[in-house]
């Protein structure tokens, strides 16, 4: 039998496949570019972008979960992500 794909699920895979898209277009430009500085400017566009795919998922991931989860595992899986976050940050 054929499973439907539920929508967050959906949206979450959508916006990683765009995601990963970005990264290998990004590569081929650094290839294209050949040289260090640009490199780095193309590499530094991709720091910008991550965090920002990483929460848009995440936000998706709670917002499916929200129904089905009590409040107090809610409240330990946004801990994780801000201790996520703090880790990065430090």
């Amino acid at each position: 039998m054929l499973q439907m794909i539920e929508k967050v699920v959906l949206a979450m895979a959508a916006i990683r496949i765009l995601s990963g898209t970005l990264e290998i277009t990004a590569a081929l430009f650094m290839l294209h570019y050949n040289t260090v500085e640009r490199a780095l400017v193309i590499n530094s566009m991709l720091s910008i972008i991550g965090p920002i795919i990483f929460f848009s998922t995440m936000t998706l991931g709670i917002y499916g979960l929200s129904t089905k989860l009590s409040f107090g595992s809610l409240i330990w899986i946004m801990l994780g992500v801000v201790c996520i976050v703090y880790g990065i940050k430090r």
